[in-house]
């Protein structure tokens, strides 16, 4: 069945999906924050700035009306950056349907509160109550320009309910687009997020010029850590060995067009990251989420190696050289 989907948020992500989601046949309307923004995407039907080439259908309607940006809607996609969920779901919170089912596809850990993407949702929606709205995750190996460009990839839709699930993998699935369902929220999100402090790494040893066995290693000890951390905090361990662990975790260490693996590069090659970030016009989660992690990692008694190591080179300026020869001087131990 059609689905009437609002989608929030008007960056690259959001762009992607409402192509995808109308080409399937789909209802969009797309929210952004800023009138002046949207402004530009309904003249030019384009988001140069983060996805250019890619065309919004002018079938996706454009708004930033908080009043009606829900009216009709049978679903809402959240394609807002991690650390911004809170405020724009506060801002929206007497537009939103109660009980309307909510799909994530931010991937990060709030700063400040640690919590995943779909527990900011609730808290903001239902705080201290089990959330009035069913919530689910899209995630998975997803570039961005990529899918703009209709090539083949593939996601996972999960949900503590089955049947919701199975929903968002209909409405999501495409020719280009296979998607499969998966029960472990936790694991899913859990995974989409620290894979990012991984690409972090993964770029800084791409601006060092280290070399492919290094970038190996790094990518496997990485699936490692974030899994040991996952397994901790109640996540299945089996889901960081699929699409939204290991497939998200590759394509983000090796795609040029990956923010955080970016990022990790010019920090390798000597860029302060306060001129890194100043310098963006997208969203990097892997930066604050790194902090976030560190300290979810402290609190649960997760030795995360590589994590520590990017939290050092971003937050301490601790030399990358330094901390590159740190992780390979390490107490020698079975794999």
């Amino acid at each position: 069945m059609p689905e009437r989907i609002t989608i929030l948020g008007d960056g690259a992500m959001a762009t992607v999906c409402s192509m995808l989601l109308e080409k399937s046949g789909h209802s969009v309307t797309m929210w952004g924050a800023f009138e002046e923004s949207i402004d530009r995407l309904r003249q030019s039907r384009e988001n140069a700035r983060l996805l250019k080439g890619a065309r919004i259908p002018q079938g996706v309607v454009l708004t930033a009306n908080d009043h009606d940006c829900c009216d009709g809607a049978t679903m809402i996609l959240c394609a807002i950056p991690t650390q911004f969920i809170r405020s724009v779901f506060t801002r929206l919170r007497k537009t939103i349907p109660v009980g309307l089912p909510i799909v994530s596809v931010a991937k990060g850990i709030e700063s400040g509160t640690l919590l995943r993407p779909t527990q900011v949702i609730a808290d903001v929606l239902s705080p201290g109550v089990k959330s009035s709205s069913p919530l689910a995750v899209l995630s998975g190996p997803n570039i961005a320009a990529e899918l703009a460009r209709y090539l083949p990839a593939t996601a996972v839709a999960a949900a503590e309910d089955e049947a919701l699930a199975q929903r968002v993998q209909a409405a999501f699935s495409a020719q280009w687009l296979r998607v499969y369902t998966n029960s472990d929220v936790i694991g899913v999100e859990l995974a989409g997020a620290t894979k990012n402090i991984i690409a972090i790494a993964a770029g800084i040893v791409d601006g060092l010029s280290a070399g492919n066995n290094a970038k190996a290693a790094l990518v496997t000890r990485g699936l490692v850590e974030i899994t040991r951390l996952g397994v901790a905090m109640g996540a299945v361990e089996s889901t960081f060995q699929g699409l939204a662990g290991l497939g998200d975790l590759i394509t983000t260490c090796v795609s040029p067009e990956g923010r955080n693996r970016s990022v990790g590069e010019q920090v390798g090659r000597g860029k302060k990251i306060a001129d890194i970030l100043a310098g963006m016009s997208s969203v990097a989660e892997g930066v604050p989420t790194t902090q976030a992690v560190r300290t979810l990692a402290q609190r649960h008694g997760v030795e995360m190696p590589i994590t520590e190591a990017v939290y050092q080179v971003l937050f301490e300026q601790k030399d990358v050289l330094a901390a590159l020869s740190d992780l390979m001087t390490r107490e020698p131990k079975p794999e």
